[in-house]
């Protein structure tokens, strides 16, 4: 879902920006900067926008002073009106949203989010992609008409095939900036993204952003993408990467898993995530789901745990035996709620797990019938069904268990 939003840039200006919501509850908001010369809409930001929306994660871009549907003069902004059109933005998200907890920053926009950072309490993740290390890298769009700009205070030039002026402030602006600086007190989670074969911002700006932050670091090559991420395939693969990177800072939200292999539909694959203590990926057949255990017990809660997976599957089993049988019956059962509750803690299981356990599992499961029409009869008679539904069973009989190392 997209809502237009205006804002007051720094120069006083309206900016345009628009806010990319999930179709569910939003659990973070995400600010995004573009590219010199770009808009917020290049097709880069739009793909980043989809795969944090898919994990339930908003996201706020917007056109700079002068730039896209934005208001302003672009020859009378500079590299510190940037910085200051994010402040901006910023402020407006926490007066009327929530404030971002993650920042991103497309080439000069990189270099923007990694200024403004600092003046954004809130953030709690910054991604950089194709980002120069200095301000000053984008001269070299205009080294040809220097002279003329220095000389005459300002000229117009041609970037990615269209007309700009470029005034001598803006020279003189992007050549004081120190980014050294900012970038070892940024105090946040990083991650930089860059191509090898940039042919715009060579990779020797990532390296060089990447060994001056500190840890909490990540570096993700792009392989032989370029400079804007053209190609589809780049910018989706650029997005699920930060997607996936940023919900480790801001929670997680469930989610398919698009890279797991390839599961028969009776089949359940469980295999570790890599990210905390527990978590685990869950694959039942063409199903996607997490697991993990709660915060008190080590995990990030990111998913149910154990035990109630296996509650789940006693309640949707009673549940649906129920159903049938009601309609093999042509009973008037409209609906069924089961609640369902372990009582026995995990971590008195683990301490029992290596000698003789005495502890019993006890599971109580409540049922709510829902049918006005129905009789004292029939809904003594469904209690009685619920004892027989398939999962109950193998549960009070015991299932035997093999096991075997996988080659």
């Amino acid at each position: 879902m997209e809502k237009k939003i205006e804002f007051e840039g720094s120069q006083g200006h309206k900016l345009a920006a628009r806010l990319d919501l999930p179709d569910g509850e939003v659990k973070a908001y995400a600010l995004f900067a573009h590219c010199f010369t770009c808009t917020k809409d290049i097709f880069a930001a739009g793909r980043i926008a989809v795969a944090l929306n898919a994990l339930n994660i908003a996201v706020l871009r917007f056109d700079f002073t002068g730039l896209g549907a934005s208001e302003g003069e672009f020859e009378n902004t500079n590299f510190t009106s940037n910085v200051q059109d994010l402040i901006k933005a910023a402020d407006y998200m926490r007066k009327n949203l929530e404030p971002p907890s993650i920042i991103i920053g497309h080439s000069l926009g990189g270099a923007a989010v990694l200024v403004a950072a600092e003046d954004i309490p809130e953030i709690k993740a910054v991604a950089t992609v194709a980002a120069p290390a200095a301000a000053a890298h984008v001269a070299h769009h205009f080294d040809e008409s220097r002279a003329e700009i220095l000389e005459k205070g300002v000229a117009e030039v041609k970037l990615a095939g269209r007309p700009f002026r470029i005034q001598k402030q803006f020279i003189e602006d992007i050549e004081s900036h120190t980014m050294d600086e900012h970038i070892r007190n940024l105090k946040k989670p990083l991650l930089v993204m860059h191509a090898p074969l940039d042919q715009t911002v060579g990779i020797e700006n990532a390296e060089h952003i990447f060994k001056l932050a500190k840890h909490p670091k990540s570096f993700v090559t792009l392989d032989d993408a370029d400079h804007l991420l053209s190609r589809r395939s780049d910018a989706a693969y650029a997005a699920r990467v930060i997607a996936a990177w940023a919900s480790r800072y801001v929670g997680y939200k469930m989610t398919p898993i698009d890279h797991f292999k390839k599961v028969e539909d009776h089949e359940v694959n469980v295999r570790s995530s890599g990210n905390g203590k527990f978590q685990q990926y869950v694959q039942m057949g063409k199903h996607f789901s997490y697991a993990d255990e709660p915060e008190e017990m080590g995990g990030d809660n990111i998913g149910p745990d154990p035990y109630k997976f296996l509650l789940a599957a006693l309640g949707a089993c009673t549940s649906m035996t129920l159903q049938m049988y009601a309609r093999h019956k042509n009973w008037p059962l409209r609906s069924v709620e089961v609640s369902l509750k372990h009582q026995k803690e995990h971590a008195e299981d683990c301490r029992d797990i290596d000698g003789d356990c005495e502890k019993i599992d006890a599971i109580t499961r409540e049922i709510k019938i829902n049918g006005e029409e129905l009789d004292e009869k029939q809904r003594t008679r469904l209690l009685e069904i619920a004892d027989r539904c398939p999962v109950h069973l193998t549960l009070e009989k015991g299932a035997q268990v093999k096991t075997s190392e996988k080659t």
